[in-house]
């Protein structure tokens, strides 16, 4: 079954040899997206579906050519983060339903060997993280069936809920933890906006849980 959704922004991507053959494409790809601390771990939990992280996909810090701002990598910018390898990757789950992917460690900010996902007979994988948007035209022209959800919540909550989480993970120092948490708070509406124009549906996440459930039959 395909959803029919059409990304109509630009991409950073080159596609990938594909399309794939639609007869070999047994399973959906949920792309969830929304800010940092939302709850998109929250609701792939709730689905209890398998998950591609795609946090994995980060380039290591010391890589030539990373984005920079304030003399810090900008790991919020889709080019430090390897967008062609997590779409290979989506498809070998949609059509195979095994990928090996990287084991990546933030607090490292660099990959550490790899691991395999393997999702069974499940009908879907969810892949959730700040770059989803990026991943659904490169993954409709590979031949994917996508369903593609924006979480929305309030931008408080997700400053408060991100901000515990990285505390609490040690993923970076607490000034820069609050610093760029700040500034992903007024980035926001940006990034819905921009998420609505690639082809997402902003949801609640109730109307997410709802939507995925069905899905599911």
């Amino acid at each position: 079954m395909s959803y029919g959704f059409s990304a109509r922004a630009e991409s950073a991507y080159v596609p990938y040899a594909f399309p794939i053959d639609s007869a070999a494409v047994a399973r959906t790809i949920i792309l969830l997206a929304g800010p940092s601390g939302s709850g998109k771990s929250h609701l792939t939990h709730m689905a209890d579906l398998p998950e591609l992280r795609l946090d994995d996909f980060y380039r290591d810090h010391d890589e030539p050519g990373l984005p920079v701002v304030r003399d810090m990598v900008d790991w919020d910018d889709v080019a430090s983060w390897n967008l062609p390898v997590a779409v290979e990757a989506l498809g070998e789950l949609a059509t195979t339903g095994h990928t090996v992917v990287p084991c990546y460690d933030i607090s490292r900010s660099r990959a550490d060997g790899n691991h395999v996902v393997e999702v069974g007979d499940a009908p879907a994988v969810i892949a959730e993280g700040i770059f989803a948007p990026d991943l659904l035209e490169p993954c409709l022209q590979a031949g994917l069936n996508v369903l593609p959800i924006w979480l929305d919540r309030p931008r408080w909550l997700n400053f408060a809920r991100r901000l515990v989480r990285d505390l609490r993970q040690h993923r970076k120092s607490p000034p820069v933890l609050v610093r760029r948490g700040l500034a992903l708070r007024r980035a926001e509406p940006a990034l819905r906006s921009r998420a609505i124009v690639m082809g997402f549906q902003p949801m609640s996440m109730r109307r997410a849980s709802a939507t995925v459930a069905a899905l599911m039959g």
